[in-house]
């Protein structure tokens, strides 16, 4: 009963993180927002709630991190490399494309990682790491040029905006390393929500920005902020719980397919048949390098 309840809960966060995005799309198309402006109030929000929500979960955890020096600053990093221009690059990549393709090319993050492990280990890729490679890059290859190489079917921001996401997903699951093991998720999350949020919102003095009073943009924000990040974050982490974390990484790889099918439906973006067999080598290459012994320690939270 846990194990169905667990891959309910689990799919259906996948789910909703699709949604979230296509929030941020249906933003961008009808209220001419900014990207960075979006960012730092959805980080800043979430990040509120959940360091909240830590205090009361944890909150020996919430104050023993500071008082180590070390993982202090390794905290920072994450907030602002991992966490901050992980959901800038990828409602940047939104803006200049759509949440399909965004949540798409956010994918190749894991083959990153598994490059830099292959690096760090100083061993080369397993057969099965360099099909990963090879689908990774041929999806991309799909999705910007439809196999043409004379013509670019995404803008050039909008694939750059794109891969910079797939780099930032990579960062925020290498840079915390044992933090969240150490501390638990949501107080690492938080804390990294919160500084990161914080951060971006007085560099780019966000309180100048001009605010958008129409209840469709207020309720997409919303669901951004409360459906998909602290709710999706949470619902994850209790999926992980009740049936571990490589199954949870698996199911919640449900998100970019969500993301299409909300997209079309609701959104009405069309799709090409190129375009779903580039999103198929890309998606693909997360079964390939999932592996029993590696848990899926970190949540995505776009």
């Amino acid at each position: 009963m846990n194990a169905k309840k667990g891959a309910i809960i689990t799919l259906t966060a996948g789910i909703l993180w699709g949604f979230s995005g296509c929030c941020g799309q249906y933003i961008f198309e009808n209220f001419d927002a900014d990207p960075t402006y979006l960012t730092s109030y959805r980080m800043f929000s979430a990040g509120i709630i959940l360091t909240i929500i830590g205090f009361i979960k944890s909150r020996d955890e919430m104050v023993a991190i500071w008082h180590n020096r070390g993982q202090v600053i390794r905290l920072f990093l994450f907030a602002w490399i991992g966490v901050m221009f992980n959901m800038l690059s990828y409602l940047s990549a939104i803006a200049y494309s759509n949440s399909g393709t965004a949540t798409i090319l956010q994918y190749i993050g894991p083959v990153l990682v598994m490059i830099y492990s292959c690096f760090a280990a100083h061993q080369l890729p397993k057969g099965k790491e360099v099909l990963a490679i090879v689908m990774a890059m041929l999806g991309t290859f799909i999705l910007a040029t439809h196999g043409n190489i004379h013509t670019m079917m995404l803008t050039p921001l909008g694939l750059t905006w794109g891969l910079l996401a797939a780099f930032a997903l990579a960062c925020y699951n290498i840079i915390p390393g044992d933090l969240i093991h150490i501390y638990g998720a949501i107080p690492i999350t938080g804390y990294g929500m919160l500084i990161g949020g914080g951060t971006l919102f007085t560099l780019t003095r966000s309180w100048n920005a001009p605010m958008i009073y129409d209840p469709r943009c207020i309720a997409a924000f919303v669901a951004m902020v409360i459906v998909g990040t602290v709710l999706t974050f949470t619902m994850y982490l209790l999926g992980v719980k009740l049936i571990g974390p490589v199954k949870a990484s698996l199911l919640a790889c449900i998100e970019p397919v969500s993301a299409v099918v909300i997209m079309v439906i609701w959104l009405k973006e069309s799709f090409q048949f190129l375009d779903f067999v580039g999103f198929m080598c890309i998606f693909v290459t997360v079964f390939l390098l999932t592996k029993k012994e590696e848990a899926a320690d970190s949540a995505v939270d776009r």
